[in-house]
């Protein structure tokens, strides 16, 4: 059984995880109300076929609810940053003023500071909204990284649809404790990409607690993951099964969105007409029925440039849309068609060359696909290390951008790892940016955190500090951080199609 240890003082982190944990509760539902003709008119017939609990997913959309209820807060201003917003505006001698775990200011030096709210003097410091990894397999691939807690790939069948990776996030993983210290406030968490359809993704907050429920981003939309290329034919071909061929991969998808579109006619006429029983609940085709009508957001792992533009054709063909192409290490060939269709890239900027696939990447990727109108570039991890300085990793992608010849700023560019990963996961009504009304989700670092050398000294998630550089008692650690050599060592060896 997991038992937290923490370093110093035991108020501060124990306050974490209480506050994390309190306020847990069931779920309750209701049962659908009347319906109407149109006329006013209540519908007796429909009103008799109320289902039981569990019976119609259109009761409880949400069956296991976010119970987050965000860390011991105080009101906050920060003072004499240079600030990033996130949004493009870089402001030097910067105020940010935090007030019940929302931004409600952010401004120069003339900004008037509320009364009681504590001031932080961040001069010669840097202020940038909190970081968002868009990919990650913490809590699914954690570590210790061996294969009785390796859960983030059910390589059972080529459509998984029906698994949701947050039914296998142990909340306890210690990667959630050093991305935290790398300034990391939000994790869209994905299951692996093994198959064609591999479940749905969760988003996070990153504080501590001892449910998934505990961290799970209130009101986020559900993600699906998809996979295309060489990942699905290997995993499935290698084993005498289809798909075995980037064209198995393709009947694949369709033949499974052809039989959602069955289903959500079946469950449609159902519910107009109330004759007979209702259709079997069948959870793979629910998922990808919300994909359908855009309650579910696609996040499709996809390298090459020309299956990109293969996969936005089956999206017209079945009349959905793709949120964000993962990986996409041949972004750069298809950036307009990307940015003409409103669907972010997240990338790398250094991996390349570990399978055919990505042999045609380039350091420039990201700049380049940043550059036209309407575009959306994001830097993601996928790696529980690469997580802790995604910073340095955007850093790099402006580097390689402004060598190619591409005027970057660095305010443009901070939002590769925050207001453009928001929306490529669909939260940037939220957080992503230092906006007034937005979550109060803001790291401080102690150098421009463009430098090699800057470090995240403070962290703080809705406004409650979640890290402190300068203070053990806001430094959580878990069991197995504690005595065990070499922790965070890569677990690629234990994941089934991986990358």
């Amino acid at each position: 059984m997991f038992t937290s240890r923490l370093r110093g003082s035991a108020s501060g982190p124990l306050a974490l995880i209480l506050a994390a944990t309190l306020g847990l509760s069931a779920c309750a539902t209701t049962g659908e109300g009347a319906s109407s003709d149109g006329n006013g008119d209540a519908a007796p017939a429909r009103e008799a076929k109320a289902l039981p609990t569990g019976m119609d997913a259109a009761t409880n959309p949400d069956p296991y609810p976010s119970t987050y209820r965000g860390l011991p807060r105080e009101n906050l201003a920060i003072v004499g940053a240079t600030v990033f917003t996130g949004d493009g505006r870089k402001i030097e001698n910067g105020v940010v003023i935090l007030t019940d775990g929302k931004v409600a200011a952010v401004g120069d030096a003339s900004t008037a500071l509320p009364a009681g709210h504590r001031v932080i003097n961040a001069e010669g410091r840097y202020v940038t909204p909190g970081i968002i990894d868009v990919h990650s397999h913490l809590g699914v691939y954690p570590s210790p990284g061996v294969q009785g807690m390796s859960d983030g790939n059910e390589a059972t069948n080529p459509n998984t649809a029906e698994v949701w990776a947050e039914h296998s996030v142990w909340p306890q993983d210690p990667g959630f404790n050093t991305a935290r210290a790398g300034g990391v406030t939000t994790l869209h968490i994905l299951p692996g990409s093994a198959n064609l359809f591999g479940g749905r993704g969760v988003t996070l907050r990153n504080v501590p607690s001892v449910t998934m429920q505990g961290m799970k981003f209130p009101d986020a939309p559900y993600t699906v993951k998809m996979a295309c290329g060489e990942n699905p034919s290997r995993v499935y071909g290698g084993r005498g099964r289809s798909p075995a061929t980037g064209m198995g991969n393709m009947a694949g998808y369709r033949a499974a969105f052809i039989a959602a579109q069955d289903y959500r006619q079946k469950w449609d006429k159902w519910r107009e007409t109330g004759e007979g029983s209702p259709p079997t609940r069948n959870l793979q085709h629910e998922t990808l029925v919300g994909v359908l009508d855009g309650s579910i957001l696609i996040q499709n792992h996809c390298y090459r440039g020309d299956e990109m533009a293969l996969m936005i054709d089956m999206s017209r063909e079945f009349g959905y849309r793709i949120t964000t192409f993962h990986h996409a290490t041949e972004a750069y060939k298809v950036a307009p068609l990307l940015a003409r269709e409103g669907i972010c890239a997240a990338m790398w900027t250094g991996w390349w060359g570990f399978k055919m696939e990505s042999l045609d990447a380039i350091e420039e990727n990201v700049a380049l696909v940043d550059a036209p109108e309407g575009s959306c570039a994001v830097v993601h991890s996928d790696d529980a290390e690469l997580i802790q300085r995604l910073n340095q990793e955007a850093a790099a992608a402006l580097a390689a951008g402004r060598r190619a010849g591409l005027d970057l700023t660095e305010e443009h560019a901070i939002g590769w790892i925050t207001l453009n990963a928001a929306r490529a996961i669909g939260i940037d009504d939220q957080t992503g940016s230092l906006t007034p009304g937005k979550r109060a989700d803001v790291v401080i670092w102690s150098a421009n955190p463009f430098s090699i050398y800057a470090r995240a000294d403070q962290v703080f998630v809705d406004g409650g500090l979640a890290f402190d550089r300068f203070d053990p008692t806001y430094q959580p650690v878990s069991d197995f951080e504690l005595g065990q050599p070499g922790y965070g060592q890569s677990t690629a060896g234990v994941r089934q199609g991986a990358r």
